[in-house]
């Protein structure tokens, strides 16, 4: 084969790495941000209706929170899984799970037709998805910073995060229109049912792109898909593990406060329309779009430890922001959602490279899972109890507290990465 022919075989396959990552990790989003809009706008009133509106908001957000409790337990018992049946089989019967729970969600009927046993089936529910979507880690992150030229790191380790802005993008697409073409009535009676319905189609053809891709040879390494030991990983790998899991946790709080907060203040609080609200969101949104591509840019340009710093500095810009929810809510969303562009896009790059190769495939999974709870799971719960009890400025003291977190952890993988320069190693942590 001559040369020329291999670098088109070399891009096609980054290419399909590409595309088959930013289809996952879309439908992923998607499914969750479905979920999260609705658990603010929709079941409160549908299995909470015997509270006031605002305990029903945070009982629906604590139900919300289980799904990423489940992660974890997801992840363990995916191992044992995946050791008998496979990484792709694992995969399919992980996303099977986490489809039929979210068409469940959709069926389900409320508290009027069932009483108690409707939030209960819910929180059910709600743990199945975490279950699934947890089984359903596939790796293909990692394989995709295996095969990126080493000169465009930083633009490829933004790829996965695309999924999140686009995800919350088709989803709230999807509920201003049936805000907006639907009265309240049928909104609340049946027409919320629909987007659950539309996020198991896109689930079965993001399937079918990742069974393609993982029953493929890419040329990496077997260890970097490959599960190790818990024991061994928690024994040398601790530390990698904490740091992994502290460094995104602003970016991933940000997250749930620029997209699920502003909807259930606005609904509880405001005055504005909430079609108006979501057209606010999605603005941002396309901008965070944006954003997190230029972070890629900026992370060749200089370094992912700059773009991190910097980004997750404005997050305390950010923070001095949040009572214009209160008249002009477009401040405050539309440049958190910006902010969230810059520090989700390379929040999470460095992962993997913090752990060695035999341990870099469940080491990755575990400190995602575990950021996702202590930055993402408990923030729309914690951000809007705080608000009820003391006003948004207590809300912006939980921003800049994961802001002190992450920063702390960045502090600390520098002297990690001197100590192991020192010693002559290191991986290049930052």
């Amino acid at each position: 084969m001559s040369a020329a022919s291999q670098s088109h075989t070399e891009r096609a396959t980054i290419d399909e790495v590409v595309i088959t990552v930013i289809m996952a990790r879309v439908t992923d989003f998607f499914g969750f941000f479905v979920y999260a809009i609705a658990s603010a706008l929709v079941f409160p009133r549908v299995f909470f209706p015997t509270h006031d509106p605002v305990t029903g908001t945070l009982i629906s957000f604590a139900i919300f929170s289980l799904a990423f409790l489940a992660r974890p337990v997801a992840s363990l018992t995916g191992r044992w899984v995946q050791a008998k049946i496979g990484r792709a089989a694992k995969v399919t019967l992980a996303l099977m799970i986490l489809g039929c729970a979210t068409v469940a969600i959709g069926l389900l009927p409320g508290y009027e037709k069932i009483g108690w046993l409707a939030p209960v089936l819910l929180a059910v529910l709600r743990i199945l998805q975490g279950l699934g979507l947890g089984g359903a880690w596939d790796g293909l992150t990692l394989q995709l910073q295996h095969v990126a030229p080493k000169h465009r790191k930083g633009l490829y380790a933004m790829v996965p995060q695309l999924g999140g802005p686009i995800g919350f993008f088709v989803a709230a697409s999807l509920f201003f229109v049936l805000t907006d073409f639907l009265t309240d009535e049928e909104f609340i009676q049946w027409g919320w049912r629909f987007a659950f319905f539309a996020v198991m189609a896109v689930n079965v053809v993001s399937l079918f792109a990742r069974l393609r891709l993982l029953n493929a040879d890419l040329g990496v390494d077997p260890k970097v898909t490959t599960s190790a030991p818990l024991g061994a990983l928690l024994h040398s790998q601790w530390r990698q593990v904490l740091l992994s899991t502290m460094v995104p946790l602003a970016s991933y709080a940000l997250f749930h406060m620029v997209t699920v907060f502003p909807l259930a203040y606005e609904l509880l609080y405001g005055e504005q329309d909430i079609s108006r609200i979501l057209v606010i969101q999605l603005i941002g949104c396309a901008l965070a779009i944006i954003a997190v591509m230029a972070s890629g840019k900026l992370a060749d340009m200089t370094n992912k430890r700059v773009v991190l710093v910097i980004s997750t500095g404005l997050i305390v810009v950010l923070s001095f922001l949040i009572d214009t929810l209160n008249n002009e809510p477009a401040i405050f969303i539309v440049f958190g959602f910006v902010v969230l562009g810059l520090a989700y896009g390379q929040a999470s790059a460095i992962v993997g490279n913090r752990f060695a190769p035999e341990y870099r495939y469940s080491g990755t999974a575990m400190a995602t899972n575990l950021s996702w709870i202590t930055g993402a799971a408990f923030a729309p719960l914690i951000g809007l109890g705080l608000t009820v009890a003391f006003g948004l400025w207590a809300s912006a003291l939980y921003l800049i507290s994961g802001v002190v977190v992450t920063f702390f952890a960045l502090y600390q993988l520098n002297r990690l990465k001197a100590a192991q320069a020192g010693c002559g190693g290191g991986s290049g942590f930052v």
